[in-house]
């Protein structure tokens, strides 16, 4: 089977079928000739966006609200849950969601208007739960440090999730709301392979720049984890086996406290993944997806609340058990600076409650 390879620097060539398009347009492989295809540049379109604070009832997670300036995502991780999600604009989740970007550029001035809002009641917000906040095109559109400064002018807590070392590129912001403990940070970090990163999660940050990026957050008092998601089973040099050397890595640059998410393949993400795998581990793909059907009740997807995170069988309880032992072993099981304050809330020129 000829499979084609990705434009450099991305993570996967294939553009599959937009699931509300009517027509379809399927591209034919002879296999009589392949190439490794030229680099595909990045576009960014604008949208004024109607809400930015999305509200979710999930009790799988610790948060009811988050914020995401930017739809999909250039770093291109071909894992990447968010990917469904760009079928409602009406591009492909696969090469379109890590080549055609669509930023919020009222983003700022959105957040600012529904945080004024009277009967706005303050909780943390999560900052990058669905696309990546610190991707590359945030340089540009600082959607991102401007949001961050509206949450710091309404003492606003934030938890922010990234694998993209420009996080420090804010630091100033970051250390002021540290003080006023309004912020945690939780650094994605799934491999300490540079060639796996690559082929994995081509326009991320390398380990080594997450690790730093641990490192600096901490010299500055900053509360900062790790999270080791996702965790894929059983490839050579892929992340499962990295699971305790991830966390030892993390602890060493500085971070308190973890937590890990097992793969999840939700609709077009199941697809691009089994190609990738047939890229790159042919030999074991097979193996790897069985693995995946075991922990996911014979599918490559549950989405079933108290699973979707952490799957079940065999394999799910042994690396349940593994990270358990791992995180309490290296004191990486501890809250302590994650509890953030919002009894500090207030719009600029209003009066704080009185405590």
């Amino acid at each position: 089977m000829s499979i084609a390879l990705p434009p450099r620097g991305r993570g996967t060539a294939s553009n599959p079928h937009n699931r509300f398009a009517p027509q379809r347009i399927i591209a034919s492989d002879d296999g009589w000739f392949q190439e490794v295809p030229a680099s595909r540049a990045t576009e960014v379109r604008s949208e004024t966006a109607k809400s930015i604070i999305p509200r979710n009832q999930s009790p799988d997670l610790p948060f009811d609200r988050s914020l995401n300036p930017y739809r999909g995502c250039e770093h291109g991780c071909i894992y990447c849950y968010a990917r469904p999600s760009h079928a409602y604009w009406d591009l492909s989740p696969g090469l379109d969601f890590e080549t055609k970007l669509i930023a919020k550029t009222n983003a700022v001035a959105l957040l600012e208007q529904q945080l004024s809002k009277p009967g706005y009641v303050c909780a943390p917000i999560i900052l990058g739960s669905n696309t990546d906040p610190y991707q590359p095109i945030e340089r540009q559109h600082l959607l991102t440090r401007n949001s961050l400064k509206v949450l710091l002018d309404y003492r606003h807590p934030v938890t922010i999730i990234t694998k993209g070392a420009l996080i420090l590129r804010d630091l100033d912001l970051l250390t002021e709301l540290a003080q006023q403990r309004l912020v945690a940070v939780m650094i994605s970090l799934t491999t300490l392979d540079d060639e796996l990163k690559r082929i994995m999660e081509p326009r991320a940050a390398a380990p080594a720049a997450r690790l730093r990026a641990i490192r600096v957050l901490r010299d500055n008092r900053i509360p900062v984890g790790v999270l080791c998601s996702p965790m894929i089973p059983m490839i050579p040099m892929i992340n499962d086996m990295e699971l305790e050397h991830l966390l030892a890595a993390a602890k060493d640059a500085g971070a308190q406290s973890a937590n890990y998410m097992l793969l999840r393949l939700p609709r077009e993400v199941a697809p691009l993944f089994e190609e990738w795998l047939q890229a790159n581990y042919p030999q074991r793909a097979e193996h790897v997806l069985s693995l995946i059907r075991q922990s996911r009740g014979g599918a490559l997807y549950d989405s079933r609340f108290g699973q979707r995170f952490r799957g079940e069988g065999a394999f799910a309880e042994l690396l349940a058990q593994r990270f358990a032992l791992a995180s309490k072993r290296l004191g990486l099981n501890r809250r302590e600076g994650f509890n953030l304050d919002c009894t500090r809330f207030c719009p600029p020129g209003g009066q704080l409650a009185l405590l």
